[in-house]
């Protein structure tokens, strides 16, 4: 890349640490960068945000919970979440929508407030992902059983082949996918090494028989 380029991209990496302000959907689930998550909407508060999202084009930010509960009074996140973009909107009656949403960047909340109607906004500083990063070989396996539970729930949508070699989007859909508990998830979002994210997965898996430990 040349200098152009270079310049570019600092000035672009400058932009997305700038504190962005968002609106929050605290959760009792992860949303993990390139995880997909179906939403039931109905409470007036996230009718009007996700009108407001489709209408603008924006994400809004999916946190767990930390205290509280998904519905009523408004619910303490965690500090770290994901952008959540909306990929499809349907309103089967009036007064529900569901959504689906894919996960983009990760982020951490620098102050949040509750606005009149209830809603949670926060203004939020997006995290850096570290560059692409061949999947090492001493977890090709779980590369191998991330391969098998996608091609079993989605093999009309199946990837690429190449991202199962990506160290990152293996450790974040592996993530998604094994049956974790939320704090668990959590502390695996958090984490911004995938190789750190790789071992502690293949841990559990470890732990848990399905892989042989090496």
């Amino acid at each position: 890349m040349g200098s152009d380029g270079d310049e570019r991209q600092a000035a672009e990496n400058a932009a997305a640490r700038q504190p962005l302000g968002i609106a929050l959907f605290p959760l009792a689930a992860v949303l993990f960068p390139g995880g997909l998550l179906s939403l039931k909407v109905f409470e007036q508060r996230y009718l009007e945000m996700a009108a407001d999202c489709l209408r603008q084009g924006l994400p809004f930010g999916v946190c767990l919970i930390a205290s509280g509960d998904e519905v009523g009074a408004p619910a303490a996140p965690w500090a770290v979440g994901t952008l959540a973009h909306i990929v499809e909107a349907d309103m089967p009656q009036l007064g529900i929508m569901l959504l689906s949403v894919r996960g983009g960047r990760r982020f951490r909340i620098e102050q949040r407030k509750v606005m009149p109607g209830g809603l949670l906004r926060a203004s939020v500083t997006l995290l850096d992902e570290p560059e692409r990063q061949a999947l090492p070989p001493e977890y090709a396996r779980l590369g191998a059983v991330l391969q098998q539970i996608v091609m079993r729930l989605a093999s009309d949508q199946a990837p690429d082949a190449s991202v199962f070699d990506d160290a990152s989007w293996v450790s974040y859909q592996l993530a998604d996918a094994l049956p974790l508990a939320n704090l668990a998830k959590q502390k695996l979002l958090e984490l911004d090494d995938p190789v750190a994210r790789l071992q502690a997965l293949a841990s559990y898996l470890s732990l848990q028989q399905l892989i042989a430990e090496e």
